[in-house]
């Protein structure tokens, strides 16, 4: 017994008495009712506790420093060497987009009935149907294929000329012309020179005997001095107009609908909206404020057109209404008015009086028998959507002494941009009005000095 009046216990069991000793001491405070010692922990029990074994048995697991510095040093190196040699040997093709299920059966997969617009009793004595939608054709502007390879898209634009016995010597009257219809949303910003070269690219490539252009807008711009400068040299050829959109939805199944309010801060909806309804009342051709036309138009005028969207085949989105024509009083666009009338109200910045509405048209036309408008690839109007190795370089930088079109098919004057772009008929640049076209980049020398080349020379014809 030590001065406490207790037996001091040894921490570890040195030898046989000890553990005697221990033992007993244990199964004395046991049996006592007053007192409890703990009996001691094994030098065993102690060790194993302690052991790495022990501990990742119970889900607690240390990474050495040494392995994370193996992982860095080689693991990672390895799959970043993996990633960059297969790149090198192989080309990926990589697209993931999300669509809601609801949203694709509702929207996608359930087919409403057409409303009737190509019955001969409702079809207006304006169209005629014969001739538009089962008519014969000189040009064909749908290839049948995805035209992904290569400069395909582009020499197929190539294969659609016009037809010279129809040109004509005269100049026509301003509303026998093939009307052009553009927008500008005047509050959202003013017009200016970056929005002046739509018009430079109309009057230097279309014929200006023949075609109207006509600035529509949700306000007076008749103000504006470079829009005066035009209205004084082309006065038949060009003009402004306000838009009123309860007047042009008069005769459709969208008169005096609520949804003829819709709007955005983008003008995509409200744009969606005004492109049908003056194609729908005057018939002729839309372009997109932020396009550059590249070439004439009339070899594609015989047809009722949309544009694709791009060259991936997006599945729910595949056209585009940049560029497109129909006729005066149009069924096609009766039976547009039908689904825009009958579907969900359009989200807000969204393609749902675009895209979207054409794909359903489209769909609904096919499962009622009727011959669907065509669609113009890709490239014709909109050659900046595609792949790295085939679409058009990126309108507002410098040239790329890297790229495709500079390393193999010549980016200068007379190389196979140059080429490319007197096949196709325009370029569309997306809203970027942010941007400005870089001094002596490629769309600055090989379309922008062009028109004002051709402007000038017009200018001076009109002289003599």
């Amino acid at each position: 017994m030590s001065r406490g009046g207790y037996e001091r216990l040894p921490m570890y069991a040195s030898s046989d008495s000890s553990t005697t000793r221990m033992r007993s001491s244990a199964g004395h405070a046991r049996n006592s009712p007053f007192s409890f010692t703990p009996p001691p922990t094994p030098r065993r029990a102690i060790t194993r506790a302690h052991s790495p074994s022990r501990t990742r048995a119970r889900g607690e697991w240390f990474i050495r420093p040494r392995t994370v510095f193996l992982v860095i040093k080689i693991v990672v190196p390895t799959i970043v060497l993996v990633v960059l040699l297969g790149m090198f040997t192989y080309e990926p093709h990589i697209e993931l987009a999300f669509y809601q299920r609801k949203w694709i059966k509702e929207e996608i997969e359930h087919l409403e009935p057409l409303a009737g617009c190509f019955d001969s009793s409702r079809v207006s004595a304006n169209y005629n149907l014969s001739e538009a939608a089962y008519g014969r054709t000189r040009t064909e502007v749908q290839a049948g294929m995805p035209l992904k390879m290569g400069l395909d898209c582009y020499d197929f634009a190539g294969t659609i000329q016009g037809d010279p016995s129809k040109r004509s010597s005269a100049p026509l009257a301003a509303d026998d012309r093939t009307q052009y219809h553009t927008y500008w949303r005047n509050d959202l910003a003013p017009f200016g020179p970056r929005q002046e070269w739509m018009l430079k690219s109309f009057f230097a490539t279309q014929d200006v005997s023949t075609t109207r252009l006509i600035l529509w807008s949700n306000g007076d711009l008749g103000h504006n001095e470079i829009l005066q400068n035009y209205l004084r040299r082309y006065p038949a050829a060009f003009a402004l107009k306000i838009v009123d959109i309860p007047s042009l939805a008069q005769g459709t199944e969208l008169q005096g609908s609520p949804l003829l309010k819709s709007k955005d801060a983008k003008a995509w909806v409200d744009g969606d909206l005004i492109r049908l309804l003056l194609l729908w009342n005057y018939g002729g051709v839309w372009v997109d404020m932020d396009s550059l036309l590249t070439r004439d138009l009339e070899p594609l005028l015989e047809h009722e057109f949309v544009t694709q969207w791009d060259c991936y085949d997006k599945v729910y989105q595949p056209f585009n209404g940049a560029l497109m024509r129909f006729r005066q009083h149009s069924p096609y666009l009766c039976e547009a008015f039908h689904v825009m009338a009958i579907s969900a109200p359009p989200r807000s910045g969204s393609t749902d009086w675009g895209s979207l509405l054409y794909f359903k048209l489209w769909r609904r036309l096919v499962a009622g028998g009727i011959p669907p408008f065509k669609v113009l690839p890709f490239c014709f109007s909109d050659g900046r959507s595609c792949r790295l190795d085939n679409r058009l370089p990126d309108p507002f930088t410098a040239d790329d002494s890297k790229g495709r079109w500079t390393k193999g098919l010549g980016i200068e004057e007379g190389g196979g941009l140059d080429a490319a772009l007197k096949k196709v008929f325009g370029v569309h640049l997306h809203n970027q009005w942010d941007k400005e076209f870089p001094s002596g980049g490629w769309v600055d020398r090989l379309l922008l000095k062009r028109f004002d080349k051709k402007l000038e020379s017009r200018q001076s014809d009109d002289e003599l």
